[in-house]
């Protein structure tokens, strides 16, 4: 089994700067007391694109709300699958007046306009996870989290030196445009065959029959590439009904998806951090509004794609036992 091979970030090192500079403004606060401490400087609303039952985003918001008690922020988080429904969502913070939004761009055509209206209304506005290619055009001041494409070709360049020869990637959510780019890019970095299938992500047992039926009539499937951690699951129930031999990898990381490594069910996991997506995020706005900070220099600042497999087991049930990573 390989070693975690972290893929050059460009942006990590201003994310170690930014902590940094983070501990130094809430060690010295903005001059209130200790009752002062307790209320919040700022209201920030994230709207993400995630469906019901998608534990990835419990770990974002974890990651959210804990710099959020720091920072002295109100944290209002919202979610809906449909793009349409997520523009009713931010479109609900703008009329709250909120100090700041996290958006996620999943449905960039969707949000196109709203993530316009918050700027135009003062409102700062940080993408994160999805649709990073569209961010500085919406107004948005950066976008935090991992190139697709990028993490995309590592999985295929990995699959290529695990001597794989054809590829099932599993898209849970239809029109999602970093999904595409995940299967797109293991396609580039994939010497063999690639082969999407799009299922249902709010319906595993359907999942399950689509992708078992899949790979009963395609014996010549020797990889499963899942874009989300839940569907990691899935596919194993899949594979054993199937009586399929195929080797399955994963994006994203939850407590099911480190017991799945551990039993080498799963080969290897795409760890793009959504704890550091959350938090980054709500920390980088506490700062724009108390020091004008602006991360990233018009680049998006990244937090993934590390690959982790099963010798990486023991740090992550730790960690992802506690809701981090």
């Amino acid at each position: 089994m390989r070693t975690a091979r972290p893929v050059t970030l460009p942006a990590a090192t201003t994310l170690v700067a930014a902590l940094a500079l983070v501990a130094g403004c809430s060690a010295s606060g903005d001059g209130a007391g200790d009752e002062g401490a307790a209320t919040p400087r700022m209201t920030i609303g994230m709207v993400s694109h995630s469906g019901e039952g998608d534990t990835f985003w419990d770990i974002v918001q974890n990651g959210a709300e804990r710099a959020a008690a720091k920072d002295r922020v109100k944290f209002l988080y919202a979610n809906d699958k449909e793009g349409a429904k997520q523009a009713e969502l931010v479109q609900s913070y703008i009329d709250q007046k909120v100090d700041g939004l996290i958006v996620t761009l999943a449905k960039p055509e969707a949000l196109k306009a709203v993530v316009r209206k918050a700027v135009a209304h003062g409102i700062p506005v940080i993408t994160i996870n999805s649709g990073g290619q569209f961010s500085k055009a919406y107004g948005a001041l950066t976008h935090i989290g991992q190139d697709e494409s990028v993490a995309g070709k590592a999985v295929g360049e990995e699959l290529g030196r695990r001597g794989r020869k054809k590829v099932l990637c599993v898209i849970h959510e239809q029109g999602n445009v970093s999904l595409e780019d995940r299967c797109a890019g293991v396609r580039k970095g994939f010497s063999g065959t690639v082969e999407n299938l799009d299922v249902d992500g709010t319906n595993a047992p359907a999942s399950q029959s689509s992708i078992e039926a899949k790979l009963q009539s395609d014996s010549s499937i020797d990889s499963i590439v899942t874009l989300g951690a839940p569907m990691a699951a899935v596919s194993v129930k899949a594979k054993q009904e199937a009586g399929s031999k195929a080797q399955i990898a994963t994006f994203d990381l939850n407590v099911a998806v480190v017991k799945l490594l551990k039993a080498k069910d799963v080969t290897f996991a795409v760890d793009q951090q959504p704890y550091l997506q959350g938090y980054e995020a709500v920390d980088l706005l506490a700062l724009h509004k108390a020091n004008a900070n602006v991360l990233g220099g018009g680049r998006p600042v990244l937090t993934g794609p590390q690959l982790v497999s099963g010798k990486d087991v023991p740090k992550l049930e730790e960690y992802t036992g506690r809701g981090t990573r």
